[in-house]
């Protein structure tokens, strides 16, 4: 019988309103007590089981980005930039100035957060109306499979979006390896964002007066354990960010992250203290679809558990997005999205369970 471990959690409306997730089992506490065991629950459809595969040796790589060239305006690295968003909507970052130091205090003081106690961990946990705290996000269904991970996540930037009640203040630094973690993704997105702007033909600081000035931020740390069977589950089922875009702190040891591309999952080798950065269906729209966000999942490992930590960008909730005038051209590039208030389309997508990129269609405009 499968263990029932219910996360908590206080009813207060999320300051967001952007959603809401039914509570469901803690997937690393139902380990901790039966770790051969695989709940029906968690068991996924045949078409959507992953293939584990040991040799990586053979699979594509996504597009590398020197961040120091992109950062001195460089043209060659700008165009890599711009395939690397065209054909992939992935690439990794090397050279970003961000200290390995704060990287592995970001690690440990995740890690020493899914390490706690499971009573203690409950003190964060999110309630059915909030997408904010510890928990488990986008389950709308008492039947839907679930997800093999655990996350807790919490709003970061700009720092009155804050809610401490979520934040584990108790555990000893972690709150300033939050902080200062996200002050340098930060700085990363801020050059991120100038470089897209350039690349749709407007000026460096064009898309952030565009999106009602800085980028908002929100980090999701996620706890992935061991399974028994990994050709069963997910760690994350296959989604698209509904962010602007995604900056992923990986595992070096573990690769997890599988993206689509050409219709076959390529895994994400991880680089040692580099970032992954993904695009999010905000700049695609933006973007009129020259820039795609791509379906992405988390397999599992059968040896090894895994952390992962995901930054998302994301502009004002009343901000509207809509495709940038410079990237509609009647004749051949015709205008694909209509303009959209920021909020109600992330509504929409948390509104739904991860499926893929089905949660687009409602940004799109009708061809017919």
């Amino acid at each position: 019988m499968e263990a029932r471990v219910e996360n908590g959690g206080s009813c207060e409306v999320g300051k967001s309103g952007w959603g809401k997730s039914l509570p469901v089992p803690s997937i690393q506490e139902i380990m901790r007590s039966d770790s051969q065991s695989v709940p029906q629950r968690y068991i996924h459809e045949n078409k959507d089981r992953p293939i584990i595969s040991e040799d990586l040796a053979d699979s594509p790589e996504i597009p590398v980005i020197d961040f120091s060239f992109l950062a001195k305006g460089n043209e060659d690295e700008v165009q890599k930039l711009h395939l690397a968003c065209k054909d992939w909507g992935f690439f990794q970052v090397i050279n970003h100035g961000v200290k390995e130091e704060i990287l592995e205090k970001m690690k440990a003081a995740v890690a020493a957060f899914f390490e706690l106690p499971f009573q203690e961990k409950k003190k964060y946990a999110k309630a059915e109306n909030e997408i904010e705290g510890y928990g488990q996000n986008f389950v709308v269904s008492e039947h839907q499979k679930l997800d093999w991970s655990d996350m807790i996540y919490l709003f970061t930037l700009p720092s009155q979006n804050r809610n401490f009640k979520f934040w584990p203040l108790s555990l000893s630094g972690f709150k300033e390896a939050l902080e200062e973690y996200s002050r340098e993704m930060q700085k990363i997105a801020e050059e991120l964002q100038a470089n897209f702007s350039v690349l749709m033909g407007l000026k460096r600081d064009g898309l952030k007066r565009l999106q009602g000035g800085e980028l908002k931020q929100g980090i999701r740390m996620n706890y992935y354990p061991i399974c028994s069977r990994p050709d069963l589950v997910l760690g994350i089922s296959p989604h698209s960010d509904g962010t602007s875009f995604t900056l992923l702190l990986q595992d070096d040891d573990v690769t997890g992250l599988q993206i689509k591309h050409n219709e076959a999952w390529v895994p994400v080798k991880p680089i040692p203290n580099s970032l992954v950065v993904n695009i999010g269906d905000a700049t695609e729209i933006q973007s009129n679809g020259m820039y795609k966000s791509i379906e992405h999942r988390a397999i599992i490992n059968e040896k090894k558990p895994r952390i992962s930590i995901a930054t998302f960008m994301f502009p004002d909730d009343e901000q509207e997005i809509g495709p940038v005038e410079a990237m509609i051209d009647d004749q051949n590039h015709p205008k694909l999205y209509r303009n959209i208030k920021y909020v109600d389309y992330v509504r929409e997508k948390f509104s739904r369970k991860m499926e893929g990129k089905a949660h687009t269609q409602f940004a799109k405009l009708s061809t017919r």
